[in-house]
């Protein structure tokens, strides 16, 4: 038996007990990439690890929408220089310190950087909505369903799609297209999210349900 051989047991305990039920896809979706910055992507950071997997991932899913010419929103957070506006979080981890405005750590990864009009989000607190204006982009573009991706998936992933559900979206998380810095948070996260918030789905069945909307 693994550590982590409790997550199959919970899930087939909330598939018993009407947990888990899939919200499908809508007819007007967006993408967004949730903090896939550099201070994230560098294993050599406080805040990093090695997520190249889920980078590739990301990529898939902007050339799709891209391609679509679909809403997509990017997010970075960021702090001044004195780290007031970064509230009780900074204390409770600091290695949030390494996100200061205007450095490189705070800029989306080139492998996936915004192009042309594609706006990047500065975020505070873990959910893309909290104090951002995300909410009114969102309306203006008439989205019904979100695609998460992006990283931590314990932390501002989570979040997001917990917020995404408040604000009444269908919520997708492609699990191989988010990442965390350890294998049993982004597990039980993914877990969770799927059993509550959102629909927890592949790259690959976003990618089917694009082609099936542009069909």
């Amino acid at each position: 038996m693994t550590d982590l051989d409790w997550i199959d047991t919970t899930a087939e305990l909330y598939e018993e007990r009407e947990f888990s039920r899939d919200v499908g896809f809508g007819d007007h979706p967006v993408l967004l990439v949730v903090d896939v910055v550099n201070a994230f992507t560098d294993p050599e950071s406080n805040l990093g690890s090695d997520v190249d997997d889920v980078v590739e991932s990301v990529a898939r899913l902007l050339e799709a929408f891209r391609d679509r010419d679909l809403p997509r929103y990017f997010t970075t957070v960021a702090y001044e220089e004195s780290y007031g506006d970064a509230g009780v979080f900074v204390e409770k981890v600091p290695a949030l310190r390494e996100l200061r405005l205007g450095t490189e750590e705070v800029a989306v990864d080139d492998r996936v950087a915004p192009v042309d009009d594609e706006r990047v989000i500065l975020k505070k607190y873990a959910s893309a909505f909290f104090g951002t204006d995300l909410e009114t982009e969102l309306t203006t573009d008439g989205v019904d369903t979100l695609v998460v991706a992006g990283l931590t998936t314990s932390g501002c992933v989570r979040a997001t799609a917990v917020d995404g559900l408040q604000h009444g979206y269908r919520t997708l998380v492609p699990a191989d297209a988010v990442g965390d810095r350890a294998e049993g948070p982004h597990r039980a996260n993914l877990l969770d999210i799927d059993a509550k918030y959102g629909d927890v789905v592949t790259t690959d069945e976003v990618l089917d349900h694009l082609a099936a909307l542009s069909g």
